[in-house]
């Protein structure tokens, strides 16, 4: 006992002090350290950049100026008042001071993450500031990052779906650049009439996102539709389509360079002659012009040649008849892959930087939204189109207002996106008002002021409508909520992932088919697949799907020592090089096990295959 109450009579304990990382000492009275490296740095002694952090535990004090920390502003409080005044506000705007300024006259300070939790006190608002407070936030909005202070009512919303929704809108469609026209990216896709939200932040205004809109305002109802809008599927107003709701053009380019090589060779951009090497059927070259080149505005079908060329020969040339070198060229045209069924919207013909001709050309097709088209609301609830309803089919309202889009409303609750209703009533407001809604995190118009709003239209004030059936008539027994949000067309569209095949390439090193759309792949076969064929005990299928389909060969092993044998083609017979045996067995096996037993030869380990007949 008389320990510890020495101790509390000796004040304090040390701090062990880092800087970066790095053990620099002891310090007797960390506080007044503290202080003091404070005050230096606001008057400038100090790096700007330098933040600090006490553990009061631990005992240790963290002083960091490395950099890769995320680092934020605030205004910074003393005795209970904010340093930024309406004066420096005036002189901002006047510009008479930069912001600079306000940092190198300690007004403003930035703080990194450590610094904030352990050693700052921060105020949301002028209001809430008393003399403990140490800082005051500029703006409650900058506490997020940059793509969710551009979504509407974020406060509202569970985290997750705040981190799915920024990843969403970088994936919508919209107007990415106003000269589209005169660009030539690799992919690119433009919505058609991209529209500016009803409900929107202040950020979104001072990013000027809204001068590049993606997206549309749909009327969407939250109820089911026949099972066709179970889970996240969403169902659509096929006419609204057909409207062009939704609707976008994607543009692919294709390029190729006429390409020099070392012995003096180059390629040549030209229709290639039927002679030449790896030609290819006549009627892939008949939308090509003088110079090898395809014209614009012409429609293109998958396997069709978009720029003719001819190369060298890969390898050296070969010696014909009379001792003359001929060099025989080899077909190399660029060709439009599979599923492009598009228009040719522009060719262009330059240098490139290496001098040779380059010429590129642009695809253009058009993509109406489809079943298995993905679409997405800015509070991460997406959703295919599981079916597209005739505007006849889909309810109505007393007034004839018939949904865009309807939502399953099991896809609210559990995903806490009370945003998502936020918005919907919120934009119901804007479009009967006239007017842009300010939905901006922890300071945008409020529920209770909205459902005002609504009444005061001689709508109902929670925003539910009552619907009648479009296919019977009758009107519903419940009352269903209906409103109008910003929903975003997303780039997963399912006429550029649909792909299949019969049969096609295989991997030079295991014979098994390859993978993906690009390669002509097949899908892949997994494990859980063939569990589920086993446990059906369907042998059968598991043979030809994981055999016969796949990488099947025919092997020869020797019936004496259980080597893999090999055929001599000279002397056509086979024969084992082990053991020079010469009965040899056929055996069926995949390519993939015979690679197997080479890999573990390798290895110095010698694998016996013991033969012996079907029993």
């Amino acid at each position: 006992m008389a320990k510890k109450e020495d101790d509390k009579q000796q004040g304090p304990r040390k701090a062990i002090v880092y800087l970066n990382g790095m053990y620099m000492g002891f310090h007797d009275d960390p506080d007044a350290l503290i202080r003091e490296l404070v005050q230096k740095r606001r008057s400038g002694e100090l790096s700007h950049n330098l933040n600090m952090s006490y553990n009061a535990k631990t005992g240790e004090l963290h002083i960091n100026t490395g950099g890769g920390r995320v680092r934020r502003p605030y205004i910074i409080v003393r005795d209970g008042k904010p340093l930024l005044t309406k004066e420096h506000i005036a002189k901002l705007k006047n510009g008479e001071i930069t912001w600079n300024d306000l940092v190198m006259q300690g007004v403003v300070e930035y703080l990194d993450a450590e610094e904030e939790g352990s050693l700052a006190y921060i105020a949301m608002s002028e209001s809430e500031v008393t003399p403990k407070h140490t800082h005051l936030e500029i703006n409650p909005l900058s506490i997020t990052g940059v793509v969710v202070s551009t979504q509407p009512y974020p406060d509202h919303n569970s985290s997750p779906r705040l981190t799915m929704a920024s990843a969403m809108m970088k994936q919508s469609l919209g107007l990415y650049a106003v000269n589209f026209n005169y660009r030539l990216d690799s992919r690119a896709h433009i919505l058609f009439y991209p529209q500016v939200p009803l409900v929107q932040t202040t950020s979104y205004k001072a990013l000027n996102y809204d001068k590049r809109p993606a997206g549309q305002n749909f009327i969407v109802a939250v109820m089911s539709y026949y099972g066709y809008n179970m889970s996240d599927a969403i169902v659509m107003n096929k006419n609204s389509v057909e409207r062009a709701l939704g609707r976008s053009v994607f543009y692919k380019t294709y390029e190729t360079e006429e390409r020099r090589y070392p012995g003096g060779q180059k390629d040549k951009l030209m229709t290639p002659p039927p002679n030449i090497v790896g030609y290819r059927e006549e009627e892939l070259y008949k939308n090509l012009d003088e110079d090898g080149i395809i014209m614009p505005e012409v429609e293109v079908k998958p396997r069709d040649v978009l720029i003719g060329k001819v190369s060298p020969p890969r390898f050296m040339e070969e010696v014909a008849t009379f001792g003359i070198t001929e060099e025989k060229r080899r077909e190399n045209s660029v060709t439009a892959k599979g599923g492009d069924y598009a228009m040719v919207d522009s060719v262009m013909v330059t240098e490139s930087l290496a001098g040779n001709k380059l010429v590129k050309v642009k695809l253009r097709s058009l993509k109406v939204p489809e079943l298995g088209d993905k679409f997405a609301s800015r509070h991460g609830q997406k959703g295919v189109i599981g079916y597209l309803a005739p505007q006849e089919d889909m309810p109505f309202s007393a007034s004839g207002i018939v949904p865009d889009l309807m939502i399953n409303p099991h896809a609210i609750p559990s995903r806490m996106t009370a945003g998502h209703i936020l918005e919907m009533l919120g934009g119901k407001v804007g479009s009967i008002g006239g007017r842009t809604v300010n939905g901006t995190m922890f300071s945008g118009e409020k529920e209770e002021d909205l459902r005002a709003e609504l009444k005061r239209y001689g709508f109902n004030e929670a925003g539910e409508e009552v619907l009648y059936d479009g296919i019977t008539g009758r009107k519903f027994k419940a009352k269903i909520f209906m409103g109008v949000i910003y929903y975003q067309r997303l780039h997963h569209l399912v006429s550029n992932k649909m792909h299949v095949r019969s049969r096609g390439p295989v991997q030079l090193l295991t014979h098994q088919p390859t993978e993906g759309k690009a390669r002509e792949g097949g899908l892949r076969f997994g494990e859980m697949e063939r569990d589920c064929l086993i446990g059906y005990g369907a042998t059968q299928l598991i043979k030809e799907r994981l055999l016969e389909e796949s990488d099947k060969t025919v092997a020869l092993v020797c019936a004496n020592c259980g080597s893999l044998g090999v055929h001599d083609y000279a002397k056509r017979r086979d024969y084992c090089p082990v053991c020079k045996g010469t009965r040899m067995e056929k055996v069926e096996m995949s390519y993939a096990f015979k690679l197997l037993l080479d890999e573990i030869k390798s290895l110095g380990i010698f694998p016996r295959l013991k033969v012996s007949d079907k029993k």
